[in-house]
């Protein structure tokens, strides 16, 4: 019995320390050297799927922090993602809006910061097994877009 229990607590160490999503929610940030996004600067997330984890369905976002300084309502970001096998990844460009004139910025914030989660697919299946990567690139006309502190990926298992 002690043999056993030992086993299970590594075993679910080990689980928990890997970067992958069986427990419903992955999410990983970046942080944005010098709070200025260069375009040169292409974050890649990676994260592993078991074959368990292939029928299930799950919602991604880009979770993206800035200050109060952002000069944008918006954010144009380049999403490629790359799936376990392949050597070529499948860009997006996403339209991240991130505030309006009427009501201000839409992100959570605390003193001037804001985080913004923002929906980029909803309901998807990653159907292979294996290593899926995540890269982020900012293609705005700004190079680099300052006040911006961190991106990321978050992924979420649909209930």
């Amino acid at each position: 019995m002690k043999n056993i229990l030992l086993f299970l607590t590594a075993a679910g160490c080990l689980c928990w320390s890997s970067c992958s999503v069986p427990s419903g929610v992955f999410e990983k940030d970046v942080t944005i050297p010098g709070q200025q996004w260069a375009s040169s600067f292409k974050p890649t997330i990676n994260f592993d799927i078991s074959p368990a984890d292939t029928a299930g369905l799950y919602n991604v976002y880009i979770v993206l922090r800035h200050t109060d300084a952002y000069n944008y309502n918006n954010i144009w970001i380049r999403g490629t993602v790359r799936t376990p096998g392949d050597t070529v990844g499948k860009s997006e460009r996403y339209d991240l809006s991130l505030a309006d004139n009427e009501k201000g910025w839409k992100g959570s914030g605390m003193d001037d910061i804001f985080e913004d989660r923002i929906w980029i697919q909803q309901q998807t299946r990653f159907n292979r097994p294996g290593s899926y990567s995540y890269t982020l690139e900012q293609i705005m006309w700004d190079d680099p877009l300052k006040n911006v502190l961190n991106v990321g990926i978050r992924i979420e298992r649909v209930p």
